[in-house]
């Protein structure tokens, strides 16, 4: 150790000296250890060792060794260096038959027994571990981890569609128009139409749509049928109006099984958000059958992170397969939160979907050719089912005396929840129904009647009049 230290400064040791006055020398070339550690508190032993080793210098420069000294020294020197050794040696072999190894580090008979019993034992547990997990079926969601989305966004983008819809609202004693963006997704055809399916909130209180396809190209829709419970809608573009060029370059979604999600599963998003066309956002299955309840509208609804934003809504959430799961909704989260969005699970909307599907496509009635059900109504607002308990739909305030309601048996006090078969959350929708219908015309109305007992309900097949009975009161 000590001569390590003596050749770090290219010193050479004295001979003849003992350990101690090597080391001091060799500490007096190096400076004092106070001096290269300032503040370490050891003034003291260096200033000791110090002096000393000044002395031993200047005695070695002083008195010479004699020959037969030298020889005597080296001999010394050389017998302690062998007695250390030679106990490092006894005691490596010791502790090696201790430990079960040999002088030469080899693996003694009865180690090398258990070492390999050990290692026989682990690969064992090893291919049991690995058996029982082939045993389970791997699923693609459990090993994929989505960095590279192209080819199913290449492969779906086609079926995703952007809806405007152009409207109006009054405002005092003016008429504002407006506008609002939206998604679909095209679901189906027929002999004569393209179908589309979207959410109700998108179509709503429309007084025109318009619908832009994956190449650019746009065409004018009808809706087909609603339900606003759920806030589902099918509208219709007439094949006519659709280029050949872009017919030959839509596609029609594929429907997944959103029964059969995972959370944690990779999800992808396409719509038209902000109403700057169509984008994708990617994210995950966050969560399933969230329950939500808002203005009109509840159910149990995917959550997921992939970001839904304003003018999502109608538009498709994908599994990694490239296959519909859900119809993303901006409606449910909103701008209040972040990292949660929401879409309709498409294994529940698809009874639905198949149901307005089959609607005849109705245009709007001119207003002098409209019919009407002859009644006052309101709108029953969530907190007044959950409070006091009513149907949801239009309370009747009242029915103009010989109008088409009252011939039909609608009574003051009466829900209206359903149109010609679409739900009927609101007056101002009831009153959107009705503009696709001529006078003359027979629908059915579903009613719930108060009883003593609960509500009753009823199925009503009215004819709708025009609009002269309208001033009259019974």
């Amino acid at each position: 150790m000590y001569d390590d230290l003596s050749k770090t400064n290219g010193n050479e040791t004295t001979e003849g000296m003992s350990g101690n006055s090597i080391y001091r020398i060799n500490y007096r070339t190096q400076g004092t250890y106070a001096q290269a550690h300032p503040g370490s508190g050891y003034g003291v032993y260096g200033n000791q060792y110090q002096t000393g080793t000044v002395n031993a210098a200047e005695s070695v420069k002083k008195k010479k060794m004699s020959p037969f000294g030298k020889i005597c020294f080296g001999a010394v020197i050389g017998l302690v260096f062998g007695i250390f050794a030679g106990v490092g040696i006894f005691a490596v072999s010791k502790g090696a038959g201790y430990l079960g190894l040999d002088n030469s580090s080899r693996i003694s008979t009865t180690a090398r027994s258990s070492y390999s019993e050990a290692k026989g034992n682990q690969a064992k547990m090893a291919i049991e571990q690995v058996n029982s997990v082939q045993s389970e079926p791997v699923t693609a969601t459990a090993t994929t981890v989505v960095t590279d989305v192209t080819k199913v966004v290449d492969e779906v983008m086609p079926s995703i569609v952007s809806i405007t819809n152009k409207g109006s609202y009054s405002y005092y004693f003016y008429t504002v128009p407006s506008e609002s963006s939206g998604s679909g997704i095209i679901i189906g055809s027929n002999d004569e139409e393209l179908l589309i399916v979207t959410n109700y909130h998108v179509v709503v209180n429309n007084d025109s749509l318009a619908v832009a396809f994956a190449d650019g190209s746009e065409a004018e829709a009808l809706v087909k049928g609603s339900d606003a419970a759920r806030d589902l809608a099918v509208i219709a573009v007439r094949l006519d109006d659709i280029d050949d060029s872009t017919i030959n370059n839509i596609k029609i979604a594929k429907m997944g099984d959103s029964e059969a999600l995972k959370v944690g599963e990779p999800a992808i998003a396409i719509g038209n958000a902000l109403g700057y066309g169509q984008s994708v956002t990617t994210g995950v299955i966050s969560a399933l059958n969230r329950q939500m309840d808002m203005e009109n509208t509840s159910g149990t609804f995917i959550q997921t992170d992939a970001a839904i934003n304003p003018g999502n809504s109608g538009g498709a959430l994908l599994n990694i397969s490239g296959e519909v799961v859900g119809i993303n909704s901006n409606k449910i989260g909103g701008s209040t939160v972040e990292g949660m969005g929401y879409a309709i699970p498409i294994s529940a909307a698809k009874p639905i979907i198949e149901e307005l599907m089959l609607k005849t496509t109705r245009t709007l009635v001119d207003e002098d050719e409209r019919g009407y059900l002859g009644i006052t109504g309101a709108t029953v607002t969530q907190q007044e089912i959950m409070v006091y308990g009513y149907p949801e739909g239009v309370y009747v305030a009242n029915v103009n005396d010989g109008s088409a309601a009252d011939q039909a048996g609608l009574q003051r006090g009466d829900y209206i929840t359903a149109f010609d078969g679409e739900s009927v959350t609101s007056m101002e929708g009831l009153q959107r129904l009705l503009m696709y219908y001529s006078v003359g015309d027979e629908i059915e109305v579903e009613v719930m009647r108060p009883t003593e007992s609960g509500y009753t309900q009823l199925t009503l097949s009215i004819t709708l009049a025009d609009k002269s009975v309208l001033g009259r009161t019974n």
